[in-house]
C-alpha cells in the first residue's frame, strides 16, 4: 500500500479546452461490489445527462469482485470506470478522483453510501443561491449494510443558508460525512487534497475549507452513510487504531483555529470543545474494546489518554461511570 501523503497533495486545475461539465460525480470503490449498485442506481436516477455531470468508478484493486462489468452492467455506457494498478489505499484513490474529475463541483460518493432522489438539484440551487460559498451539505442518515436507517445528523439549521461561524462549529467536532458534502472544484484546487491520515482526514478538510470559504448548508436530508464491519471507519474504530489518528487531526485542527483571524477567546473555547470531544470518544473506544477484547491494559491506556485530553468535569464523570461498568464486566466475565 502507498504511503499516507503528509503534506495535501496538489490538484492542477483542468487542462484548458477539456470540456467541463457541472458535476463530477466521482466513486470510490474498494471491495464494495455488495452496495455499488445502489450507489450507482441513486446517482443515475438523477443523471442529467453527460454534458452536465460526469459520473466515474474509481476501484483501488478491489479484490472481492471485478467491478469493471459490474459497473459496465450498471451503467450501461454512462459511468466511467478507472482501476488502480495496485492497492494505493483510501487517501491516494481520493487524490486519483480529485485528479481525474472534470466538473466544476466535486461529488465524492463512496462506493458503500447512497443519495436520495433530489440531491443533486437542491446541492446544485444551493452554489447558484450562494455563489460565495466553497462547498455546500445537506444532512444524512446513517443505515446498515442492509439499508435500514439507524439514526441522522443534527440540525445545523432550519433552512438553507451560508452558516455563520462554521468554523468554529466544524472545529468541534466532526459534522459531516462524505456522502453529504460537495465541493467546487477551484477549492480543492487551492486548498489541496486529503492528507496526513486515513481515519479523521474529511474532518480535516472540511475544517481547511471553512477556514478559507463560506459554507452553505440545507437542512433536507438527501444522503445516507452506510455503516458497516467491513468499512474502513468501522474497523479502525472498534480495534481502537482510530484513536491516535483523531489526535493527529485534532492537532492539524487546532492550527487551523489558531491561524484563523478570530478573537483568541473563542478559539480557546473551540480548541477546548474539540478535546473534549476527542476525551469522550477515547472512553467510548476503551468500553467497546474492552468487551470485545477484555484487555484491561489497552483500555487503561485510552482512559489515561482521555484524562490527558481534557480537565472538564464531564470527562472526570464519565471515567468513574465506565471503570463501575468495566470492574462489573470483568466479574461477569470471570464467572463465565
Amino acid at each position: 500500500m502507498s504511503r499516507i501523503p503528509s503534506f495535501p497533495p496538489q490538484v492542477p486545475p483542468v487542462p484548458p479546452g477539456e470540456h467541463r461539465p457541472l458535476w463530477s460525480v466521482m466513486i470510490p470503490a474498494y471491495n464494495c461490489a455488495g452496495f455499488l449498485a445502489e450507489a450507482l442506481g441513486g446517482v443515475l436516477a438523477q443523471d442529467p445527462g453527460p454534458a452536465l455531470m460526469q459520473i466515474e468508478v474509481v476501484d483501488d484493486a478491489s479484490t472481492d469482485a471485478d467491478l469493471e462489468p459490474l459497473v459496465r452492467e450498471l451503467g450501461r455506457g454512462r459511468v466511467g470506470y478507472h482501476r488502480q494498478p495496485r492497492n494505493v489505499g483510501s487517501l491516494r484513490n481520493f487524490e486519483t478522483c480529485l485528479n481525474r474529475a472534470r466538473g466544476r463541483l466535486v461529488h465524492l460518493l463512496h462506493g458503500d453510501d447512497r443519495v436520495r432522489p433530489g440531491f443533486y438539484a437542491r446541492m446544485g440551487s444551493l452554489f447558484q443561491r450562494f455563489p460565495q460559498a466553497g462547498a455546500a451539505f445537506c444532512r444524512n442518515s446513517f443505515i446498515n449494510k442492509d439499508g435500514v436507517w439507524s439514526h441522522d445528523t443534527p440540525l445545523e439549521a432550519n433552512k438553507d443558508l451560508v452558516l455563520d461561524n462554521w468554523l468554529l462549529r466544524i472545529a468541534e467536532r466532526q459534522r459531516i460525512q462524505y456522502v453529504s458534502i460537495v465541493v467546487q472544484r477551484e477549492v480543492y484546487e487551492r486548498l489541496g487534497g486529503f492528507f496526513g491520515m486515513p481515519y479523521g482526514e474529511d474532518w480535516e478538510m472540511w475544517v481547511r475549507i471553512a477556514r478559507f470559504y463560506p459554507v452553505a448548508y440545507t437542512p433536507e436530508i438527501l444522503a445516507e452513510c452506510r455503516m458497516h464491519a467491513s468499512s474502513i471507519s468501522s474497523r479502525m474504530g472498534t480495534s481502537g487504531q482510530s484513536f491516535p489518528y483523531l489526535i493527529k487531526c485534532h492537532a492539524l485542527i487546532q492550527e487551523h483555529i489558531k491561524k484563523a483571524d478570530l478573537p483568541e477567546s473563542l478559539k480557546a473555547k473551540a480548541i477546548a470543545k474539540g478535546k473534549l470531544h476527542c476525551a469522550l470518544y477515547s472512553l467510548s473506544l476503551a468500553k467497546g474494546i474492552y468487551k470485545r477484547t477484555q484487555n484491561s491494559k489497552l483500555a487503561m491506556g485510552y482512559i489515561k489518554s482521555a484524562l490527558q485530553l481534557s480537565k472538564h468535569p464531564l470527562v472526570y464523570v464519565r471515567v468513574l461511570k465506565l471503570c463501575v461498568k468495566l470492574a462489573l464486566l470483568r466479574h461477569q466475565l470471570h464467572f463465565l
